[in-house]
């Protein structure tokens, strides 16, 4: 019997068939395995009411190789979903009832109201702060729910997929975009996202975030939480479905299957822009499968923070017992006073702050700075990578002006780079003052004011000064372009 705690979740699409094996079912559960396959169940099912015959046997034969995967890897549990296809065909049930041969599992087949939820549900596992309409584009359908203050409001699911649209408009943009725009005009509710955000998820719209990236020469290729002004994207997609079908195909990171639905993809977009008028679009790469997961947890660990979770889940075992409570005390005076985004960021630099330990000394910067900047994090925006990266550069020994590269530069502002530097600087204090060693940082402090920047040790001795920590004192005062001082055991003496 599987002894793992491995959870998998197969999603069968109208489009593709995806199977991602999560190492748990946590609060922030890191993906081990990620493999999708272009069926195209859906391919027709407007002219046939059918399954896609040729989609249907890819479908099947892909769940095997997806069951003998899952065997191999120790998973303990497998869940799997499917979607507008399988419950809108006739041939659906079986469909169902052969693949569950196959699997020897349940196959669930969620209702449009449902594969909303989860779908929503998944972006606000990943971003709770989202405030605005999820929109999860699938081949055959698109599900539109509003979230608020981390809750679910109305939703709907729309029978506008792009495989769906191709069929039934004949291929024709112009009958495509009427059939979009009567669609999305008899949401009533859907007016209410204007100047809000729109989270987009599903395949179809992560490939054109991808591509948008690449055309605006963005500098970090993450796509889940990239942010767009909704009216850019909506100019880009409107080239984008404007382009001859070659060209998309010739495009060596868009499968042919793909090429084919992107340009409706593109014009579901634009359409839903036009009525709606949404601020920004972001991109979440958590969904329905995220979603899920998120469902299954106690009310209680739903609650908590997914960026501090995943930051405990990034680092594993930490060499020392030094707790980030410590560190978040002794660095926190440092902070522009009330900024809760600030001080949630530099609690998540001071849980990664041990994150290189393993790391061979020559290349602990970089390594420390890539596996932070690109690592598998929620619960954060681009920016809120850039500044946990440049403070951990920082804290194993960078220069604000020599990181890696300028990531951090172009995604911050000065001032939230400085202060990320100071983050930096200050753990790198913390961690000599302290050899890591618990309890000694609560007999130091950090101080600043009026432009003096201020190291209190105990009376008692029990922290020795040396010429690192004088150096370590002098580099966080340039960087608050503050003065600097130590008040140790003998009295106040400036720092050298």
């Amino acid at each position: 019997m599987p002894t793992s705690k491995r959870i998998a979740i197969i999603d069968i699409g109208s489009n593709s068939c995806r199977l991602v094996v999560y190492r748990d079912s946590s609060r922030a559960p890191l993906t081990l395995f990620n493999e999708k396959v272009m069926c195209g169940l859906g391919r027709g099912i407007t002219a046939t009411g059918r399954l896609n015959p040729e989609g249907r046997r890819s479908a099947i034969a892909n769940l095997g190789r997806f069951k003998a995967l899952t065997q191999a890897m120790n998973v303990c549990e497998t869940l799997i979903y499917a979607t507008a296809a399988t419950r809108d065909a006739e041939d659906g049930p079986s469909f169902v009832a052969e693949a569950e041969r196959v699997m020897g599992l349940p196959v669930t087949v969620i209702p449009g109201d449902e594969e909303a939820r989860l779908s929503a549900l998944g972006v606000l596992s990943a971003i709770p702060e989202a405030e605005g309409v999820v929109g999860d584009l699938g081949g055959g359908s698109l599900e539109l729910i509003d979230v608020s203050r981390g809750t679910l409001g109305d939703r709907i699911s729309l029978p506008i997929g792009p495989l769906r649209m191709m069929d039934a408009a004949e291929n024709s943009v112009r009958r495509g975009a009427g059939l979009i725009k009567k669609a999305l005009q008899g949401v009533e509710w859907l007016p209410r996202l204007e100047g809000r955000d729109f989270y987009a998820v599903g395949g179809a719209w992560r490939t054109l975030a991808r591509m948008m990236m690449e055309q605006r020469h963005y500098p970090l290729h993450i796509i889940h939480h990239y942010s767009v002004p909704a009216a850019t994207a909506a100019s880009f997609f409107q080239r984008i479905h404007r382009m001859d079908r070659d060209t998309i195909r010739r495009r060596p990171d868009v499968s042919r299957r793909r090429a084919d639905t992107l340009p409706w993809a593109a014009l579901i977009y634009e359409q839903l822009f036009a009525l709606a008028k949404p601020a920004n679009i972001i991109f979440s790469a958590a969904g329905l499968r995220e979603g899920a997961l998120y469902d299954r947890l106690h009310p209680a660990v739903r609650g908590t923070d997914p960026l501090m979770a995943s930051c405990e889940t990034l680092v594993g075992d930490s060499r020392f017992a030094l707790a980030h409570t410590e560190l978040l005390r002794f660095v926190a005076p440092l902070l522009p006073k009330d900024d809760a985004r600030l001080l949630r960021l530099t609690e998540a630099a001071c849980r990664l702050s041990d994150i290189a330990w393993t790391e061979h000394p020559d290349y602990r910067v970089a390594l420390a700075y890539r596996r932070v900047l690109q690592a598998q994090l929620t619960g954060i925006d681009h920016a809120g990578r850039a500044f946990l990266a440049a403070a951990i550069a920082l804290r194993y020994g960078a220069s604000r002006d020599a990181l890696p590269d300028t990531i951090p530069a172009q995604l911050l502002t000065p001032q939230e780079l400085r202060v990320a530097s100071a983050v930096g600087v200050a753990l790198r204090l913390g961690y000599l003052l302290s050899g890591g060693a618990p309890g000694v940082l609560d007999h130091v402090s950090l101080s600043v004011d009026a432009d003096l920047l201020t190291l209190s040790l105990p009376t008692d001795g029990s922290v020795v000064l040396g010429d690192a920590v004088h150096r370590r004192i002098e580099a966080l005062g340039k960087i608050l372009e503050a003065a600097t001082r130590i008040v140790p055991e003998t009295g106040v003496v400036p720092a050298k």
